[in-house]
């Protein structure tokens, strides 16, 4: 018999099986909690401070690389100085006398120039140090909270994993006994609700995932199972609490 061929009966039935090993699933994935949310916020976070680092790193390195050119020119400065300040011994005339001492102050004021440059820098790089070891040190600490979390995550995938794969198969062969169009309909309302309900029972006269309650006349339309009933203020497929003691007819399922 075809899935499309059974009776409302059988369909509900199914529904509610699939419905029943999805619980199943998504309980195992409460056990997880917060942990893959975590550890992904945990990686993104890591993976900024690496930028931010990286970017701290290039920046002190720039200033670096600008002190070292200050303390080149310096140098040059001095060898100058000092070139100078020789040829002064030998100076012939007022004239050349002056034209040196001039190129002294120059380089002089030069070499002034430089080193009050590199104060602004050694003030500005030593910002920026503190930032970079506040970043390394941060860095380091998420590192350690992302193995922590992955550990406690890898822990709880090991003993679930096997079930998980079990349940999953078991939804997988029981979804091949639905209509597309049902499934369709069962996963659109099961994705709308964060406990993933899409077919509950009536339970104390009320919706078994709303609970709201369900007037007398289509409780007894939904126990009749002759038509398939949403609840009008949820939208999630109604069973009677008997459904799984209903007779279902074989489907035969692609392998």
């Amino acid at each position: 018999m075809s899935k499309n061929d059974i009776s409302v009966s059988d369909k509900l039935k199914r529904l509610y099986e699939l419905q029943l090993v999805d619980s199943e699933l998504a309980e195992l994935e409460t056990m997880k909690g917060e942990l893959p949310m975590e550890v992904a916020d945990l990686e993104d976070e890591i993976a900024g401070l690496q930028t931010r680092l990286q970017k701290i790193d290039h920046s002190v390195d720039e200033v670096k690389s600008d002190i070292n050119k200050h303390n080149t020119s310096i140098k040059d400065s001095e060898a100058l100085i000092a070139k100078y300040q020789k040829q002064l011994d030998n100076v012939k005339n007022n004239r050349e006398f002056e034209a040196l001492t001039k190129e002294l102050e120059l380089q002089k004021l030069e070499v002034q120039l430089h080193e009050k440059k590199i104060r602004e820098l050694n003030g500005g790089i030593q910002a920026k140090l503190e930032l970079q070891q506040g970043t390394a040190d941060k860095l380091a600490q998420k590192k350690g909270d992302l193995d922590l979390k992955k550990s406690e995550l890898a822990t709880i995938i090991a003993k679930t994993e096997k079930d998980e794969e079990k349940l999953r198969k078991k939804s997988e062969k029981a979804s091949k006994t639905i209509e597309d169009r049902l499934l369709k309909a069962y996963s659109k309302i099961k994705k709308a609700y964060h406990n993933h309900l899409a077919v509950v029972t009536v339970t104390r006269n009320a919706c078994g995932g709303c609970f709201n309650k369900i007037p007398p006349q289509l409780q007894l339309e939904i126990a009749l199972r002759k038509k398939i009933i949403a609840c009008e203020h949820c939208g999630r497929i109604l069973v009677d609490e008997h459904i799984l003691e209903a007779e279902v007819a074989p489907v035969n399922t692609p392998e």
